[in-house]
């Protein structure tokens, strides 16, 4: 495990728990337009109205692991896998409903620290 990849496994975890615990009912600059919300947000993007707690629920869940996985290193590269697939879907999300490349940024940060994570777990 490298330094690159505990940080990397911070950096995600700090940040899911920034935008699912701290901010989801604030809007943002990265919610798609006339969304206040994640609710909000999910509805801009045609999902059900349960998407938000199972999503929301995933990546806090995720986020836990990614910490666990400091200690315990086999547990960070599969919680990993399964966050940057996550952020994969974010992506798309924002592409579904004609965002601005910007409002993507976050999951693609998100996607490419994955990344640091899942390589940092195998050297």
């Amino acid at each position: 495990m490298t330094t690159i990849a505990v940080l990397s496994q911070l950096i995600i975890a700090l940040g899911i728990v920034n935008v699912w615990v701290l901010r989801r009912e604030r809007a943002t600059a990265y919610r798609p337009a006339g969304a206040h919300n994640i609710r909000e947000e999910f509805e801009q993007y045609g999902f059900p109205s349960w998407a938000p707690v199972a999503v929301g629920g995933a990546k806090l869940i995720l986020a836990g692991l990614l910490i666990v996985g400091i200690f315990i290193p086999a547990v960070a590269a599969p919680a990993a896998v399964l966050m940057a697939a996550l952020m994969v879907g974010a992506i798309g999300a924002h592409i579904k409903v004609g965002d601005p490349l910007k409002k993507s940024v976050p999951a693609a940060a998100m996607l490419l620290l994955s990344i640091l994570v899942i390589v940092g777990q195998s050297v």
